[in-house]
């Protein structure tokens, strides 16, 4: 057996081997969708009998809701239908097999609730997770999964869930102590183009000191996912629930600190989204987008602070993403897999000139010709929020920027067609808020500054500490 924390590769039958040799390892594993492949491994390794109790799959509706209950969870691929498999089959174990088995035993239950589907349907994605002692007699610790197979074929899709049922029974028992060694592994035997994984939560005595949000953060920078998502409560969701069917707006930025302009951006834009015949206010997602560039610095990340972007974020209501999406046309995309409604996108005159910038899309075969059209092709705006210009007197919006030659008639182009639109309804006197000056003055203690910021995140800031306040 390899042991943990090794560079050296195992292989999938390995990791089931060592679990099947350890005595004390002690569970069953359930699968709905995707046949027995975690099973299978456990099987195929040898020496099974001495690991797992109970396999099964239920498929049927009525035997699914006999077992599980059908009322409590809603849909049958769901976070709620994998917690109950969770509990109903731990709490089985304990109830059949403790005082029966030895005092060293540590019970686990295996679970999964999978759709596969050929890729040009959308893929296969559903949720998978682990409940176990990680010491005899403990309490029971969690750790859930979702998950996209991004392979084309349906049964590819499903040896790579039966790859990642067993990286996560292995890392749970052998890689606890290190959430970083732990996520690292559940790519292994497989890499990052055959699964994704946007949610990662672990809960449980060995797991209350853990910040999930910063869990799944990792996620992003492992390649296991390019963005996660944080409702307005700072939980992390899945995008494909949250987005489903909404019309989504969207604004990018760094937000260190939130300031006024960025509400008044958000209000504005918000106000002339819903002029959109199609949009209802009910249905509309308003979210705060944050690159991973404006995130990580030097390689690190500044946990502290990070946290506290998304805390500023959901105390004024807003969804937060976090995505390395440098591109607008990517953001777009990823919008696109999730809803067939209408897309809306606020932003700066700095950005504008992004996005209007050829060297922007240096590697892109098509250049900026394949960037506009995956940009623009159906139900998608951007709004413009204007800048003041240089002497600070004057505003650039879309009826004044100046952009190169070559690229003059193409932002026309945009402009005449309603694909890019400037905002209305702007608070002018907000223009001379800058967050880089902000931050200089936080530094110095409490001042003009609060003013220029929402109450909540002027509140936050000092109670915190945060950017470098003062708190002399």
């Amino acid at each position: 057996m390899v042991e943990p924390g090794t560079n050296e590769a195992i292989s999938t039958l390995q990791k089931a081997l060592s679990i099947n040799r350890d005595k004390n390892q002690y569970g069953t594993i359930v699968e709905i969708g995707a046949g027995q492949e975690v099973a299978r491994h456990f099987f195929q390794a040898g020496g099974a009998s001495g690991t797992i109790a109970k396999t099964m799959s239920a498929y049927d509706m009525q035997f699914s809701d006999a077992i599980y209950g059908g009322e409590s969870t809603g849909r049958y691929v769901s976070r709620g239908r994998v917690n109950s498999m969770l509990e109903k089959e731990y709490g089985l174990l304990i109830e059949r097999l403790e005082g029966h088995r030895s005092k060293n035993t540590q019970y686990f239950a295996y679970a999964a609730t999978i759709t596969t589907r050929p890729a040009e349907e959308g893929g296969g994605q559903g949720w998978v997770g682990v409940q176990l002692q990680l010491y005899p007699g403990a309490p029971p610790s969690n750790i859930i999964l979702h998950i996209r197979l991004l392979d084309s074929e349906i049964h590819a899709q499903q040896q790579a869930l039966g790859v990642v049922g067993v990286n996560l029974v292995y890392a749970a028992y052998n890689l606890y102590r290190d959430t970083t060694a732990l996520i690292e592994s559940l790519k292994d035997n497989l890499g990052v183009t055959r699964i994704e994984i946007d949610l990662i939560h672990f809960e449980g005595p060995y797991f209350e000191e853990i910040e999930n949000r910063l869990e799944n953060l990792y996620l992003i920078q492992s390649g296991l996912t390019r963005a996660i998502l944080f409702n307005t409560d700072g939980e992390v969701v899945i995008p494909s629930d949250t987005f489903y069917r909404k019309d989504i707006l969207a604004i990018r930025g760094s937000f260190r600190p939130v300031t006024n302009v960025n509400v008044d951006m958000i209000e504005c834009g918000l106000s002339q989204f819903l002029q959109i015949d199609e949009v209802e206010e009910r249905n509309v997602m308003v979210l705060a987008e944050i690159t991973m560039n404006t995130v990580v610095s030097g390689g690190k990340i500044d946990s502290q602070e990070f946290l506290a972007r998304v805390d500023m974020l959901n105390s004024l209501g807003y969804t937060v993403l976090i995505s390395d999406y440098l591109r607008y046309f990517r953001l777009r995309a990823f919008f696109r897999r999730f809803t067939q409604k209408q897309i809306g996108i606020v932003l700066g005159v700095p950005n504008v000139r992004d996005i209007f910038n050829e060297s922007y899309y240096n590697g892109l075969e098509g250049g900026v010709l394949e960037a506009f059209g995956k940009l623009f092709p159906d139900h998608t705006r951007l709004y413009v929020y204007p800048s003041l210009d240089a002497a600070g007197t004057g505003l650039i919006t879309t009826d004044n920027l100046e952009l190169a030659d070559d690229m003059a008639l193409l932002f026309k182009h945009m402009t005449s067609n309603g694909l890019i639109l400037p905002l209305t309804g702007v608070h002018e006197e907000l223009l001379s808020i800058f967050s880089r000056d902000i931050l200089k003055q936080i530094s110095f203690g409490r001042g003009e500054w609060e003013s220029q910021l929402p109450e909540s995140v002027a509140e936050l800031i000092i109670e915190r500490g945060l950017f470098k306040f003062d708190t002399a």
